[in-house]
Protein backbone atom coordinates (compact mmCIF):
# COMPACT_ATOMS: atom_id res chain seq x y z
CA UNK A 1 0.00 0.00 0.00
CA UNK A 2 1.40 3.38 -0.94
CA UNK A 3 1.96 6.04 1.66
CA UNK A 4 -0.13 9.20 1.64
CA UNK A 5 1.88 11.70 -0.44
CA UNK A 6 -0.34 14.68 0.34
CA UNK A 7 1.26 17.47 2.40
CA UNK A 8 0.02 18.40 5.83
CA UNK A 9 -1.63 21.71 6.62
CA UNK A 10 -0.77 23.80 9.69
CA UNK A 11 -3.38 26.46 10.49
CA UNK A 12 -1.81 29.46 12.23
CA UNK A 13 -4.16 32.08 13.68
CA UNK A 14 -1.95 35.06 14.42
CA UNK A 15 1.63 36.26 14.41
CA UNK A 16 1.95 35.60 18.16
CA UNK A 17 1.07 31.90 17.80
CA UNK A 18 3.66 30.30 15.48
CA UNK A 19 4.17 26.54 15.02
CA UNK A 20 7.42 26.81 17.06
CA UNK A 21 8.29 23.35 18.44
CA UNK A 22 5.74 21.68 16.15
CA UNK A 23 7.40 23.37 13.18
CA UNK A 24 10.83 22.25 14.33
CA UNK A 25 9.54 18.69 14.70
CA UNK A 26 8.00 18.67 11.23
CA UNK A 27 11.22 19.91 9.64
CA UNK A 28 13.36 17.52 11.67
CA UNK A 29 11.22 14.55 10.70
CA UNK A 30 11.12 15.60 7.05
CA UNK A 31 7.31 15.81 7.02
CA UNK A 32 6.03 17.89 4.13
CA UNK A 33 3.60 20.60 5.16
CA UNK A 34 2.26 24.08 4.49
CA UNK A 35 1.63 26.81 7.07
CA UNK A 36 -1.54 28.78 6.33
CA UNK A 37 -2.18 32.18 7.94
CA UNK A 38 -5.93 32.01 8.51
CA UNK A 39 -6.29 35.63 9.62
CA UNK A 40 -4.85 36.84 6.30
CA UNK A 41 -6.19 34.43 3.67
CA UNK A 42 -9.30 32.27 3.25
CA UNK A 43 -8.89 28.61 4.09
CA UNK A 44 -7.89 26.26 1.28
CA UNK A 45 -10.79 24.88 -0.68
CA UNK A 46 -10.69 21.21 0.28
CA UNK A 47 -9.47 19.30 3.33
CA UNK A 48 -9.12 16.28 1.06
CA UNK A 49 -6.05 17.91 -0.53
CA UNK A 50 -4.09 17.33 2.70
CA UNK A 51 -2.82 14.24 4.47
CA UNK A 52 -3.41 15.78 7.90
CA UNK A 53 -4.30 19.12 9.51
CA UNK A 54 -2.86 20.79 12.63
CA UNK A 55 -4.73 23.72 14.17
CA UNK A 56 -2.75 25.99 16.51
CA UNK A 57 -3.76 28.37 19.29
CA UNK A 58 -5.72 31.62 19.16
CA UNK A 59 -7.21 34.25 21.46
CA UNK A 60 -10.62 33.54 19.90
CA UNK A 61 -13.20 30.97 20.98
CA UNK A 62 -14.85 28.59 18.51
CA UNK A 63 -18.62 28.58 18.65
CA UNK A 64 -18.84 31.88 20.55
CA UNK A 65 -21.44 34.47 19.62
CA UNK A 66 -19.97 37.01 17.22
CA UNK A 67 -17.00 34.82 16.32
CA UNK A 68 -14.95 36.03 13.37
CA UNK A 69 -15.78 34.61 9.96
CA UNK A 70 -12.52 32.66 9.73
CA UNK A 71 -13.26 30.94 13.05
CA UNK A 72 -16.60 29.65 11.77
CA UNK A 73 -14.96 28.67 8.48
CA UNK A 74 -12.32 26.66 10.32
CA UNK A 75 -14.96 24.73 12.26
CA UNK A 76 -16.51 23.71 8.95
CA UNK A 77 -13.09 22.90 7.48
CA UNK A 78 -12.23 20.58 10.37
CA UNK A 79 -15.69 19.03 10.21
CA UNK A 80 -15.03 18.27 6.56
CA UNK A 81 -11.60 16.83 7.46
CA UNK A 82 -13.20 14.48 9.97
CA UNK A 83 -15.85 13.38 7.50
CA UNK A 84 -13.15 12.67 4.92
CA UNK A 85 -10.95 10.80 7.38
CA UNK A 86 -8.18 13.42 7.39
CA UNK A 87 -6.42 13.25 10.78
CA UNK A 88 -6.46 16.45 12.85
CA UNK A 89 -4.11 17.60 15.60
CA UNK A 90 -5.78 20.37 17.62
CA UNK A 91 -3.73 22.48 20.04
CA UNK A 92 -5.71 24.54 22.59
CA UNK A 93 -7.91 26.68 20.28
CA UNK A 94 -7.35 23.93 17.72
CA UNK A 95 -8.49 21.31 20.23
CA UNK A 96 -11.57 23.37 21.01
CA UNK A 97 -12.31 23.77 17.31
CA UNK A 98 -11.87 20.04 16.74
CA UNK A 99 -14.28 19.35 19.61
CA UNK A 100 -16.92 21.72 18.22
CA UNK A 101 -16.50 20.34 14.69
CA UNK A 102 -17.12 16.82 16.02
CA UNK A 103 -20.21 17.74 18.03
CA UNK A 104 -18.65 18.87 21.31
CA UNK A 105 -18.61 22.37 22.72
CA UNK A 106 -16.63 25.02 24.58
CA UNK A 107 -17.46 26.53 27.98
CA UNK A 108 -15.74 28.89 30.42
CA UNK A 109 -12.80 27.27 32.19
CA UNK A 110 -13.32 26.98 35.95
CA UNK A 111 -10.77 28.09 36.87
CA UNK A 112 -8.92 29.68 33.94
CA UNK A 113 -5.59 27.91 33.49
CA UNK A 114 -2.44 29.90 32.77
CA UNK A 115 0.94 28.42 33.52
CA UNK A 116 2.97 25.22 33.34
CA UNK A 117 0.52 22.68 34.73
CA UNK A 118 0.73 18.91 35.03
CA UNK A 119 -2.13 16.68 33.90
CA UNK A 120 -3.51 13.26 34.81
CA UNK A 121 -3.21 10.96 31.81
CA UNK A 122 -4.49 7.48 31.09
CA UNK A 123 -2.14 7.16 28.10
CA UNK A 124 1.26 8.64 28.98
CA UNK A 125 2.82 7.19 25.83
CA UNK A 126 0.58 9.37 23.66
CA UNK A 127 -0.03 12.26 26.10
CA UNK A 128 2.71 12.61 28.74
CA UNK A 129 1.84 14.12 32.10
CA UNK A 130 3.79 17.34 31.52
CA UNK A 131 3.84 19.96 33.01
CA UNK A 132 2.45 21.60 29.88
CA UNK A 133 1.83 25.22 28.98
CA UNK A 134 -1.84 26.06 29.55
CA UNK A 135 -3.17 29.46 28.51
CA UNK A 136 -6.94 29.43 28.29
CA UNK A 137 -9.99 31.09 29.75
CA UNK A 138 -12.33 28.61 28.05
CA UNK A 139 -12.34 24.81 28.12
CA UNK A 140 -13.22 22.24 25.46
CA UNK A 141 -16.04 19.78 26.08
CA UNK A 142 -15.17 16.64 24.10
CA UNK A 143 -17.66 15.11 21.66
CA UNK A 144 -19.69 12.19 22.98
CA UNK A 145 -18.04 9.60 20.73
CA UNK A 146 -14.48 10.58 21.63
CA UNK A 147 -12.21 9.05 24.27
CA UNK A 148 -10.86 11.42 26.93
CA UNK A 149 -7.25 10.58 27.76
CA UNK A 150 -6.14 13.36 30.11
CA UNK A 151 -7.46 15.85 32.64
CA UNK A 152 -6.18 19.10 34.10
CA UNK A 153 -7.55 20.61 37.33
CA UNK A 154 -10.18 22.45 35.24
CA UNK A 155 -11.36 19.51 33.14
CA UNK A 156 -10.59 17.50 29.99
CA UNK A 157 -7.09 18.14 28.64
CA UNK A 158 -6.88 15.62 25.77
CA UNK A 159 -9.20 13.46 23.70
CA UNK A 160 -8.89 11.20 20.68
CA UNK A 161 -11.32 10.60 17.86
CA UNK A 162 -9.86 7.93 15.59
CA UNK A 163 -6.49 9.25 14.41
CA UNK A 164 -7.33 12.82 15.53
CA UNK A 165 -6.05 14.27 18.80
CA UNK A 166 -7.41 17.35 20.56
CA UNK A 167 -5.49 19.05 23.37
CA UNK A 168 -6.36 21.87 25.79
CA UNK A 169 -2.74 22.91 26.15
CA UNK A 170 0.21 24.09 24.04
CA UNK A 171 2.94 21.49 23.42
CA UNK A 172 4.08 23.60 20.45
CA UNK A 173 4.83 26.76 22.41
CA UNK A 174 7.97 27.92 24.21
CA UNK A 175 8.48 29.86 27.45
CA UNK A 176 9.31 32.94 25.39
CA UNK A 177 5.99 32.68 23.51
CA UNK A 178 4.11 32.21 26.80
CA UNK A 179 5.71 35.32 28.29
CA UNK A 180 4.80 37.32 25.19
CA UNK A 181 1.16 36.24 25.51
CA UNK A 182 1.15 37.39 29.14
CA UNK A 183 2.51 40.78 28.13
CA UNK A 184 -0.38 41.14 25.66
CA UNK A 185 -2.97 40.02 28.22
CA UNK A 186 -4.89 42.16 30.71
CA UNK A 187 -2.40 42.71 33.55
CA UNK A 188 -5.16 43.34 36.11
CA UNK A 189 -6.93 40.13 35.17
CA UNK A 190 -3.72 38.12 35.52
CA UNK A 191 -3.09 39.71 38.91
CA UNK A 192 -6.58 38.75 40.09
CA UNK A 193 -5.85 35.17 39.05
CA UNK A 194 -2.55 35.20 40.90
CA UNK A 195 -0.54 34.76 37.70
CA UNK A 196 3.03 36.07 37.66
CA UNK A 197 3.94 36.58 33.97
CA UNK A 198 7.63 36.26 34.81
CA UNK A 199 7.06 32.67 35.95
CA UNK A 200 5.79 31.72 32.50
CA UNK A 201 9.20 32.43 31.00
CA UNK A 202 10.78 29.97 33.46
CA UNK A 203 9.19 27.14 31.50
CA UNK A 204 9.11 23.56 32.76
CA UNK A 205 11.96 21.03 32.75
CA UNK A 206 11.70 18.58 29.88
CA UNK A 207 8.70 20.28 28.23
CA UNK A 208 10.31 20.43 24.80
CA UNK A 209 11.37 16.77 24.88
CA UNK A 210 7.87 15.80 26.04
CA UNK A 211 6.38 17.73 23.11
CA UNK A 212 8.58 15.83 20.66
CA UNK A 213 7.46 12.52 22.21
CA UNK A 214 3.82 13.59 21.96
CA UNK A 215 4.14 14.58 18.29
CA UNK A 216 5.98 11.34 17.50
CA UNK A 217 3.32 9.28 19.24
CA UNK A 218 0.51 11.09 17.39
CA UNK A 219 2.31 10.52 14.10
CA UNK A 220 2.56 6.81 14.90
CA UNK A 221 -1.15 6.82 15.70
CA UNK A 222 -1.93 8.41 12.36
CA UNK A 223 0.26 5.73 10.82
CA UNK A 224 -0.02 6.97 7.23
CA UNK A 225 -3.75 6.39 6.98
CA UNK A 226 -5.12 6.40 3.48
CA UNK A 227 -8.58 6.23 1.97
CA UNK A 228 -9.73 3.12 0.21
CA UNK A 229 -12.39 2.90 -2.47
CA UNK A 230 -15.19 2.65 0.10
CA UNK A 231 -14.32 5.97 1.74
CA UNK A 232 -13.03 4.32 4.90
CA UNK A 233 -9.55 4.38 6.37
CA UNK A 234 -7.00 1.59 6.52
CA UNK A 235 -3.63 1.67 8.20
CA UNK A 236 -0.32 0.70 6.67
CA UNK A 237 1.55 -1.94 8.63
CA UNK A 238 3.81 -0.50 11.30
CA UNK A 239 6.77 -2.12 9.55
CA UNK A 240 6.29 0.27 6.65
CA UNK A 241 6.72 3.33 8.84
CA UNK A 242 10.08 4.98 8.26
CA UNK A 243 12.23 5.63 11.32
CA UNK A 244 12.28 9.39 12.09
CA UNK A 245 15.55 11.25 12.28
CA UNK A 246 16.56 13.34 15.25
CA UNK A 247 14.43 16.48 15.54
CA UNK A 248 16.00 19.81 14.68
CA UNK A 249 16.66 21.85 17.79
CA UNK A 250 15.92 25.54 17.62
CA UNK A 251 18.32 28.08 19.04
Amino acid sequence: MERDARPGLVLQHGESGPPAILGDWLVGRGIEHEVHETWREPLPGAAADYGWVASLGSEHTPGANGALAWVEAEIEFLRSALELGVPVLGLCFGGQTLAVAAGGSVAPSEPPEIGWIGIETSDPELVPAGPWLHYHYDMLRPPADSEVLAWSPAGPAAFVLGPSLGLEFHPESTPEIAAAWARMDDAARLERLGIDPARLEDGAPGARDAAIRLFDAWWERVGFYRRDGMGTLSKIAEAELSSPSDPRRST
